[in-house]
């Protein structure tokens, strides 16, 4: 399909901040771009979409300096341009707030958000007042009460995400790369960078958004240009395409039911959770989770969802409470403990919690079991291999080679690996912790299908989403928290999108 030309008649009289003409990137044995045009707009924000592996990655490497394109031209104001480092990019005025920003835990929030380019004394040493001064007025714009001084080790998720927000506006730009920005923020945090983003827009900065949500796309955004398999292949005017007709761009096909939902026979309780309180994080939860049953996890960030299922997992401890698993008290003190028993846990922070990136894919695959690939107290790569093999070809993992790093798969392929690691213990309850975040429509999809498969075989499913479609389209019922405590366990014929967020914000 070629590129479809700007839809909107103004387009010529719109002024042009940055220019991409035919470019390419060519990898060995991959061509990751092919002859790419793209134009940024001052005060418009330009949504960049397309499923894992269609090339946002690339194109954002190569307006950012990492990559240098193996043809085409970049022009800024109707020069041409060439980023051979990412200072050239950050010279040039483009900066990026990427989903998965590299902070350190041991350094400040300050030191943080002015890594590289710290205010300095007339005597050439850090000017730590002016840092933190400065540190404390941009987090105050993100309307973020942030302490400067205290280490990043101590926020939370959606609070480094704002540190790293910070960390790309304190640089002076023009053009702006925001690469799944709201991913671990809530929807306050969303509206609050949506006024950000409208800020922006009104400085006459050029902004490249790039998501998977829709909603959010439609909410801020007044262009679209759309990728797959590394070709941009339609672009134009949010206001005048319809969404099915940008997710045909997308996938090639219509994709009328992004949330499959199979109908299977729920069985006998498999797990039951009694009063389980912790002295800062949840209060009294109690449900049960049936085989073959789907039980999603509803709320707002902050209202104990992970904390909870990881502490069924035993990565922390509750103060109190009992659970049952199959008929038998349990006690669950590690990980291990959870395993041994038939618990596993996918974690939202896969790149971070879930997958050791360095190592390669039958490795990653094999690690919870191996167990089952030694011999004699010595690994067996055959071994490995084979398990590992299994478990990509029941999974449709999408990879060159299972020897491959699993670092350089896209983010859906990651999740595959992580939940093939799991279900290669047998596992009869595995509690999936966000499973499609941060990943393409299409992927969504097949892990959403993949998730329905598990439960008809009899598995018990546990799945954590923020996303309400996700939620409603795969549950069969319902644990909304807030802040906390339990607001309600819903079965599939009383969920409604109205009814979740009542009861996650507490507007009864």
């Amino acid at each position: 399909m070629e590129m479809a030309p700007i839809q909107d008649s103004r387009a010529a009289e719109r002024m042009t901040i940055l220019e991409m003409r035919g470019i390419s990137q060519i990898f060995p044995g991959v061509k990751a771009l092919d002859g790419v045009n793209i134009s940024l707009h001052p005060g418009e924000v330009t949504a960049l979409i397309g499923e894992n592996g269609a090339g946002k990655s690339t194109l954002v490497k190569i307006l950012t300096g990492i990559y240098l394109p193996s043809d085409g031209a970049i022009f800024i104001d109707g020069k041409p341009v060439s980023f051979s480092s990412a200072q050239d990019a950050v010279d040039a005025g483009v900066t990026a707030i990427h989903q998965e920003t590299v902070l350190f835990d041991e350094l400040s929030v300050a030191e943080n958000i002015f890594l590289g380019h710290a205010p300095r004394t007339r005597f050439g040493l850090i000017d730590w007042k002016t840092m933190n001064a400065r540190a404390g007025e941009l987090l105050h714009v993100l309307e973020s009460e942030i302490d400067p001084t205290i280490r990043l080790k101590d926020l939370s998720i959606a609070q480094r995400h704002l540190v790293a927000i910070a960390r790309a506006l304190s640089v002076e730009a023009r053009i702006v790369i925001m690469d799944e920005p709201t991913a671990a923020l809530s929807r306050k945090e969303i509206d609050d960078l949506f006024r950000i983003v409208e800020g922006l827009k009104r400085q006459g900065k050029a902004i490249l958004f790039i998501s998977h949500k829709f909603d959010e796309v439609y909410e801020i955004a007044e262009n679209f240009v759309v990728f797959r398999d590394g070709r941009a292949v339609g672009s134009g005017r949010l206001a005048e395409t319809p969404q099915d007709a940008i997710v045909r761009m997308m996938v090639g096909r219509d994709v009328s039911n992004i949330f499959p939902k199979v109908e299977v026979a729920i069985g006998e309780t498999v797990l039951s959770v009694e009063n389980y309180c912790h002295p800062t994080e949840y209060r009294d939860i109690s449900f049960e989770l049936k085989r073959g049953e789907i039980l999603g996890v509803y709320g707002l960030v902050g209202a104990g969802r992970s904390e909870i299922c990881q502490a069924l997992f035993g990565v922390t401890l509750p103060s109190s409470g009992r659970l049952v698993l199959e008929g038998e008290t349990v006690s669950i003190r590690s990980p291990r403990d959870a395993i041994a028993a038939g618990i596993v846990y996918v974690p939202e922070e896969r790149g971070r919690h879930g997958l050791a990136l360095p190592m390669p894919i039958f490795q990653n695959m094999s690690l919870p079991s191996l167990a089952r690939t030694s011999r004699s107290g010595f690994l067996k790569a055959a071994n490995e291999l084979a398990l590992a093999r299994k478990y990509a070809e029941r999974l449709d993992l999408r990879a060159a080679a299972l020897s491959v790093p699993v670092g350089t798969l896209s983010g859906g392929n990651q999740q595959k690996v992580v939940i093939g690691k799991w279900l290669a213990t047998l596992p009869k309850v595995i509690i999936l912790d966000e499973p499609t975040k941060g990943i393409d429509i299409g992927s969504k999809a097949a892990v959403h299908g993949f998730i329905s498969e598990l439960a008809a075989e009899g598995l018990s499913i546990i799945m954590v989403s923020s996303e309400l479609p996700e939620i409603l389209g795969v549950s069969d019922r319902v644990l909304v928290m807030r802040e906390g405590l339990s607001a309600g366990i819903f079965d599939r014929s009383r969920l409604s999108a109205e009814t979740l967020v009542r009861a996650a914000t507490g507007n009864a």
